[in-house]
């Protein structure tokens, strides 16, 4: 599709209903969307439809304000061709990273030779963020992917302290630190390995998390801004979602090391927006793809327009579209 001026642009998401504006960074973009005259649909990620060769959505037109309670309003829903009838879909709906999650991955990549999918579909399909990491282990903690009780124990005397986290788990959900002692390990293995079929990751404690898990956000594989989030009193979870508080930060050299190295693989692939993890200054963790958040609290912060920078790089993909 030629690159229209406005745009039109199907949002895939969770309910309008429950956002938390004040925080939600979709939210962000979509404000900035409006800013540049674009125009707006909401869909769920059910309202999907595979039909005579054409990927299809049960969109509402939406009109978006920062005004809390009255946020948001829809219009009459309108069945979308994703690929004629939209320039832009932004795949921005919140893990699990399951089925459900992996089917939509395929159902977009079939519209994506038309239509620009924003993190690129079979991108985020390829690289969950705690697989992914493993490209750049040089960067990260002791980790260790199992599901084996033995295994852990082993890896519990030799550094410690551990982290044990499930391996498509979000918004620090179900992560546990395990002492010296290891009370409580086996069932906490048995826990994790029949709550899920696959394995989890096990990874040495930082102690550095006290001060806090640096939100680092780069757009098109350039840095955007940061945060460090600090765990509440008596947590080693950072995420805002679970009582974490955000500052203001600057990034090490480490960190800056961390983001030119995998800067270009990012851009290479059509991740556009990624939300990375580091610990301490120096310990990678994850590479968020999927739904990365962190951009409201880095333009307070900051003073910056990460959402200008979003469609920018979109801007800049479609043009790039155009020519070739």
């Amino acid at each position: 599709m030629t690159q229209l001026n406005p745009l039109t642009v199907a949002v895939q998401m969770d309910p309008m209903e429950g956002i938390n504006i004040k925080g939600d960074s979709t939210f962000h973009i979509m404000l900035a969307a409006r800013a540049r005259g674009h125009r707006l649909y909401h869909y769920l990620a059910p309202d999907l439809t595979y039909r005579d060769g054409r990927v299809l959505a049960k969109a509402h037109p939406v009109k978006v304000q920062k005004v809390e309670g009255d946020h948001y309003a829809f219009g009459e829903p309108e069945l979308l061709d994703l690929g004629r009838d939209v320039d832009v879909v932004l795949m921005r709906q919140d893990p699990p990273f399951d089925l459900s999650y992996i089917t939509a991955t395929h159902l977009l990549e079939r519209v994506q030779p038309e239509t620009l999918v924003v993190n690129d579909p079979a991108s985020v399909r390829n690289a969950p963020e705690k697989l992914f990491v493993l490209d750049y282990a040089r960067f990260m903690p002791p980790t260790m992917i199992t599901r084996d009780l033995a295994e852990v124990r082993s890896f519990l005397a030799e550094h410690g302290e551990i982290v044990v986290k499930p391996l498509y788990g979000n918004a620090g959900n179900a992560v546990f630190h395990v002492g010296q002692s290891g009370a409580n390990l086996s069932a906490l293995v048995e826990l994790f390995n029949a709550s899920w079929v696959e394995p989890f990751m096990v990874q040495a404690f930082i102690p550095g998390v006290a001060q806090g898990d640096k939100r680092i956000v780069l757009v098109d594989g350039e840095v955007a801004g940061a945060i460090n989030r600090i765990p509440g009193a008596g947590e080693i979870r950072s995420n805002l979602a679970v009582g974490g508080s955000a500052a203001r930060t600057e990034l090490t050299d480490r960190e800056l090391e961390i983001c030119a190295a995998m800067g270009p693989e990012l851009k290479r692939r059509g991740l556009l927006f990624v939300g990375i993890d580091v610990i301490g200054g120096e310990w990678l963790t994850e590479i968020n793809v999927t739904s990365p958040t962190g951009i409201v609290s880095i333009d307070a912060f900051n003073g910056t327009d990460t959402g200008g920078m979003i469609w920018d790089a979109i801007d800049a993909r479609l043009a790039a579209r155009v020519a070739a």
